[in-house]
């Protein structure tokens, strides 16, 4: 983990951003105390309908009402 001053961070956030997206731990402080950590925003993969069309099925009876008791063992508290 690498820490970094306010100051530090403003006059090299670029190179902190190619840091933190290759994975290093940049953490800025104010003063001596941490205050925040960067970190990479991960993208979802691409979601296409219709990609696993074929590759499993929905047994029969799955999308009927539950009974009282299966129902019940749902809303319980835990």
């Amino acid at each position: 983990m690498t820490t970094y001053t306010v100051h530090q961070a403003k006059t090299h956030l670029s190179q902190l951003l190619a840091r933190a997206e290759r994975g290093e731990e940049v953490v800025i402080a104010r003063g001596a105390e941490p205050v925040v950590r960067l970190t990479p925003v991960k993208t979802p993969p691409d979601r296409k309908p219709g990609a696993y069309k074929g590759q499993f099925t929905i047994p029969d009876g799955f999308f009927d009402p539950l009974s009282e008791e299966e129902l019940a063992l749902w809303e319980r508290d835990l």
